[in-house]
């Protein structure tokens, strides 16, 4: 390999690390001091000020996503629903979702070629399997995107997942002080903000939602649909039928507090009994080789220079 093609791959190399790790950063970035001062002062995640650029990127992929832009009907499929499970409700997420469905599927194959070109004396492919590669590069960089939304989807769902509980018991105790239900989730969603800012939004959209004139019965299963929980949905329809039925709200609330939380603990226990499993490959195959290599080598070689002295002198 020549001194211009290890340059090339080594700018390849810090090229790709710089994408991989800016779309990580963007997806799983950490909430800033002032996103979180914005957040705890009412406002809701997805108006806060680092939208605007986002806003200026989606104006730019604009022509690029109208490739991977589906004709019409996506509005109203699954993949609207899995947006709202993703919690992107900012209008650009769509243009930047088939934007990257389109340059991954356009890029990779012309860095498969790129690197085919660059690679020492070819490869001894014929036009078939070269072919055959670029098109399983197109193919991984369209559907990356799926993969990463469904990431993005399961890490908010555990979000909200691990904080139900506790809005749940807030809501209890507004509801015993008093407080109507609409008005409870209000204030819950509000006190709820600093441990789990994506639920205080959600709760935050169906407090919105009321006020605008939905009844409680629709925005209380809009909360079900964009969350996409079993859990929340089992609350909404116990909420549903309590309100139907005129039974107490707070001694519903209350059972159905306790059952989440018994659910959660053993989620925590099932995840401790998984443990054990989970570190059995690394310890086998990374740390008992490297343990049994410190411990015997020195005896192995030991052994091996007593028999190689009783050899040579026999």
């Amino acid at each position: 390999m020549t001194d211009t093609q290890m340059i090339f791959l080594g700018l390849l190399f810090v090229a790709v690390s710089a994408f991989a790790y800016g779309v990580a950063w963007l997806l799983f970035r950490p909430r800033t001091a002032q996103q979180r001062l914005y957040a705890a002062g009412g406002g809701a995640g997805d108006a806060a000020p680092d939208g605007q650029w986002q806003a200026k990127v989606a104006g730019l992929a604009a022509p690029l996503a109208k490739l991977a832009l589906p004709s019409e009907g996506w509005e109203s499929s699954g993949l609207r629903t899995r947006f709202m499970n993703a919690g992107w409700r900012h209008p650009s997420a769509p243009i930047l979702y088939f934007a990257a469905k389109a340059g991954l599927a356009l890029g990779f194959p012309l860095l498969l070629s790129v690197l085919l070109g660059v690679s020492v004396g070819g490869l001894p492919w014929g036009v078939n399997e070269t072919m055959f590669a670029m098109l399983v590069a197109a193919s991984l960089g369209y559907y990356l995107p799926n993969l990463l939304l469904s990431l993005r989807i399961a890490r908010h769902q555990r979000e909200l997942l691990e904080a139900f509980p506790d809005a749940v018991d807030l809501i209890i105790v507004c509801v015993e002080a008093g407080l109507g239900l609409d008005a409870a989730i209000a204030r819950s969603g509000e006190e709820i903000r600093l441990r789990s800012p994506e639920l205080a939004d959600e709760l935050h959209l169906v407090g919105l939602e009321l006020r605008v004139g939905a009844s409680r019965e629709r925005a209380l299963r809009n909360l079900a649909l964009r969350t996409g929980l079993d859990d929340v949905g089992a609350l909404v329809t116990m909420l549903v039928q309590a309100d139907r039925f005129g039974t107490s709200i707070g001694e519903s609330l209350r059972v159905h507090a306790d059952g989440l939380r018994t659910r959660r603990r053993q989620r925590a226990e099932e995840a401790a009994a998984k443990i054990p499993l989970k570190l059995l490959f690394p310890l086998i195959f990374c740390i008992f080789p490297s343990l049994m290599l410190v411990l015997l080598g020195p005896a192995v070689i030991s052994i091996y220079h007593v028999f190689l002295k009783t050899m040579v002198g026999a």
